[in-house]
């Protein structure tokens, strides 16, 4: 269980919708290179879900690699997806738009080729739940491909933030181990898993926390501190992420957990209990982006 608070994601990204895209840096890397990994794959998908599909950038990429195919748009924000909307054509679209839960997933069972999503769960409470809702969307034989943030992301903010009191101020996230065995308890098969290191640096602390603001994903953790963080805090918060400066820019670290699985050929009940394929050369991938 995350605790993170789904009115306050829906709330946040939904004020970050105008200017998401032209922000969202991360974000569009990552995306990027998840649809890359599905040069490997020789699958003609009729229907795809793009779960956390934000403003539609991937869907839309989505449906010009597959252009039989019929995309639907799963977000938790309304704003996001009347943007995505915006962008599309007004008639004869092959976008579907779906306002809900990536934990509850208002679909037929059994009528999704590929499920897509690019940073969403890390934003969910219980993967076993949103697992299981893949497992039951997609189709025999159909495709689970996704990226998530794992627990090393942000750590130079979250240790900085440690140095002053032990309140959280820093999202958590799942490990890639307990994300695999996710998957396996959701019935999925075939799990493959495979962590990816981009850090992209900074002039200054408070450009890095306007990034994240920015894009409606800094701190929306249950435990997070309630009141305003004083002043006094948040100069010594800046002063120990100082002692991270290289090269006269501050480093922030994103651990990108990219996975992909498979949905049985005959449906069958989820496993209570089993462990993923992880291989151990694809432990550690790191890239830099300046």
């Amino acid at each position: 269980m995350n605790g993170v608070d789904k009115r306050k994601i829906a709330n946040s990204f939904g004020r970050a919708a105008p200017a998401y895209e032209q922000n969202a840096v991360l974000q569009k890397t990552v995306a990027e290179r998840l649809l890359t990994r599905l040069d490997l794959l020789t699958i003609k998908p009729e229907w795809i879900a793009d779960i956390g599909s934000g403003t539609g950038s991937t869907s839309r990429a989505l449906a010009g690699r597959y252009t039989s195919g019929r995309v639907a748009q799963i977000d938790l924000s309304p704003p996001m997806l009347l943007q995505s909307r915006s962008k599309s054509r007004k008639f004869f679209s092959r976008q579907y738009y779906c306002c809900a839960d990536a934990e509850k997933i208002p679909m037929a069972a059994h009528k999704i080729d590929l499920a897509f999503s690019s940073l969403t769960y890390q934003w969910c409470n219980d993967l076993d739940r949103a697992f299981v809702e893949v497992k039951r969307i997609l189709r025999p034989n159909g495709l689970f491909l996704f990226a998530t943030l794992g627990p090393d992301t942000l750590k130079e903010l979250r240790a900085s933030w440690a140095a002053v009191d032990d309140t959280t101020h820093v999202n958590t996230f799942f490990d890639m181990h307990d994300i695999g065995d996710a998957l396996v308890r959701a019935g999925l098969e075939s799990v493959v898993m495979d962590v990816e290191i981009i850090t992209l640096n900074y002039p200054d602390c408070l450009s890095l926390m306007r990034d994240i603001k920015i894009v409606g994903a800094h701190n929306i953790n249950q435990a997070r501190l309630k009141a305003l963080t004083g002043k006094q805090k948040m100069q010594r918060m800046i002063a120990a992420y100082e002692k991270f400066r290289r090269d006269n820019v501050l480093p922030a670290t994103y651990e990108i957990v990219y996975g992909h699985a498979w949905a049985p050929a005959q449906d069958r009940p989820a496993k209570q209990d089993g462990v993923a394929y992880i291989p151990v050369e694809s432990l550690r991938k790191t890239r830099d982006r300046k």
